[in-house]
């Protein structure tokens, strides 16, 4: 179990009004409906049975920064498979935003709305500038605890990186 430092990414969220996540590494990960693009609503709890879990908050789609995460998850997505592990984006955008955003970038993963905020509280998912979700990614094992947590809004392959290493080290355990 990991939890990085947050050194000047965690400086700049400082700055922007993101502090640190509530949740941390040990924690167990609030039972809450996942409204995915597709339509179909999960538990949280539910899902990630299947698999560990990297569940990664953004600040909005078609963003450059947002773009470069969700294709960086893309691109690692087979890698991420064979470790086991599964994807969920989390922002406010809706289902109908995510549904484009997915296309338009191939995106294999599903994209959660999080219209009511309530994953975001229920993470302890700071926000940015007061306004929309920082960029957090959190990995997951089938029990919904927390292994990871990674805050940064300028780390943004880094997430991805970090994600990757945690899931397999779950897979190895």
């Amino acid at each position: 179990m990991t939890r990085k430092k947050r050194g000047l990414s965690g400086l700049f969220s400082d700055l922007t009004g993101a502090g640190a996540p509530g949740l941390g590494v040990g924690d167990i990960a609030p039972d809450l409906p996942l409204k995915l693009h597709t339509g179909e609503t999960v538990g949280l709890h539910d899902f990630v049975a299947r698999g560990p879990t990297v569940l990664y908050f953004y600040p909005k789609d078609e963003t450059r920064g947002c773009t470069a995460e969700a294709c960086g998850f893309r691109d690692a997505y087979e890698d991420l498979q064979e470790a086991g592990a599964q994807v969920v984006g989390v922002s406010f955008d809706s289902a109908a935003d995510h549904q484009a955003f997915a296309e338009r970038h191939r995106l294999p993963f599903p994209l959660a709305t999080d219209d009511d905020r309530a994953l975001l509280e229920g993470f302890g998912v700071p926000l940015v500038a007061f306004r929309v979700p920082g960029r957090v990614t959190f990995v997951l094992d089938t029990r919904a605890r927390v292994h990871h947590v990674f805050n940064s809004q300028l780390g943004i392959h880094k997430h991805v990186q970090d994600a990757l290493e945690v899931v397999r080290g779950l897979q190895q355990a």
